[in-house]
């Protein structure tokens, strides 16, 4: 694994406190990277017929995802534009998205199809109260937004993932679970924990256990590292996994778990018979909203013994999500201390390392001025 190299002749060190606990901070975060970047919402497949829809909340607010009639997936504010009141909420399957509160209707491409009594309004336009669109793409299933018209599109920002996941055939996947917890730590916490293996033998000494990673060379705005096992680690123990490794995986795939962080806050997990991932929603400096979702190919999901054996994964994504927000919050209570000083960064904490050096380098210098 890749060490910690020196920067400048000086050896890395964790962020100062001020990065995981100051709100003024968190705010240049908030407008200089959450709301600028991509950011993962869900999958194509929970969306996939004319009229579904799902409710997902977002760093910006309510977001409505919404398949129209033609089969176009959209994305909207989910917010009516009469009084703001929230329009839909869980996910299901629509002829039209009608206030709750007066009554104003909109056409699955967002259009307003009727505002009562607004005839009567001699500055009323029917055609300037659509949804408020956002900017939607999608890769392999999954689908991104972004808050910024200028932002280069997804695929430069994936740069070579594509290339690099290409024979897990990710497309051909659905999504079959989820979970959320309510982290009371910093955003950022979760996401270096998720790219360094150092802390595995410790906090997970009794599931997943210590685990030896790569770096896998990226281009564009993400980091991957591979966990060495040439059985899927989707699965606690050191049996045999219940469902078979995808058929076509190239060589590198085989050899392990990818974990990859694609900037700002999203992780895939993917490993030679499934993948999940862990998408965070940052609240404040010291909470955070953690998503984690399993997928499984199609085809496995159509098999009569897959929900007993799906079980088994859903058991140890959750289990380690646990894991892990229990020791992030203790973590935040320690980084919140006046006393704290960052420490040097080990050699299994080199891709953590890089990672906050992309946060600092997205932010202005004023927002630098650690107290």
């Amino acid at each position: 694994m890749e060490g910690a190299r020196t920067i400048d002749g000086k050896a890395p060190r964790s962020l100062p406190r001020a990065a995981y606990t100051s709100p003024a901070f968190f705010q240049a975060e908030m407008e200089h990277i959450h709301l600028r970047q991509w950011f993962f919402v869900g999958r194509t497949d929970e969306v996939s017929e004319p009229g579904d829809y799902r409710a997902v909340d977002t760093v910006a607010g309510p977001v409505l995802l919404l398949r129209d009639r033609d089969g176009t997936l959209r994305a909207f504010a989910n917010s009516c534009r009469h009084r703001g009141s929230l329009l839909l909420s869980g996910s299901g399957n629509c002829r039209a998205v009608v206030c709750p509160y007066h009554g104003w209707g909109y056409r699955l491409n967002g259009s307003l199809a009727g505002a009562p009594e607004m005839e009567k309004c001699p500055e009323f336009q029917a055609k300037e109260q659509g949804l408020v669109p956002i900017r939607l793409e999608t890769w392999g299933g999954f689908i991104f937004l972004t808050l910024d018209e200028g932002a280069p599109p997804l695929l430069q920002h994936l740069g070579n993932l594509p290339e690099v996941f290409g024979s897990h055939r990710l497309e051909d996947m659905v999504c079959t679970w989820r979970i959320e917890f309510d982290a009371k730590c910093n955003w950022k916490l979760l996401l270096e924990n998720a790219m360094e293996p150092y802390h595995t033998g410790y906090i997970h000494a009794t599931t997943v256990g210590a685990q030896a990673a790569d770096v896998i060379a990226t281009t564009g705005a993400w980091e991957c590292i591979q966990v060495i096992d040439d059985r899927s680690i989707a699965v606690l123990g050191t049996g045999k996994p219940p469902f078979p490794p995808l058929e076509g995986l190239s060589a590198q795939s085989r050899r392990g778990t990818y974990f990859s962080l694609i900037h700002p806050t999203t992780q895939f997990a993917v490993a030679q018979d499934s993948m999940w991932w862990l998408q965070v929603r940052p609240i404040a400096a010291d909470r955070s909203i953690l998503s984690i979702g399993g997928c499984f190919p199609r085809a496995v999901t159509a098999r009569n013994d897959f929900a007993e054996h799906a079980a088994l994964y859903y058991e140890r994504w959750r289990k380690v999500g646990e894991e892990d927000v229990g020791m992030l919050e203790i973590q935040q209570q320690g980084l919140a201390s006046l006393l704290y000083k960052p420490g040097l960064l080990g050699p299994r904490e080199g891709v953590m390392h890089r990672m906050d050096q992309w946060v600092l380098a997205q932010l202005p210098d004023s927002a630098k001025a650690f107290s």
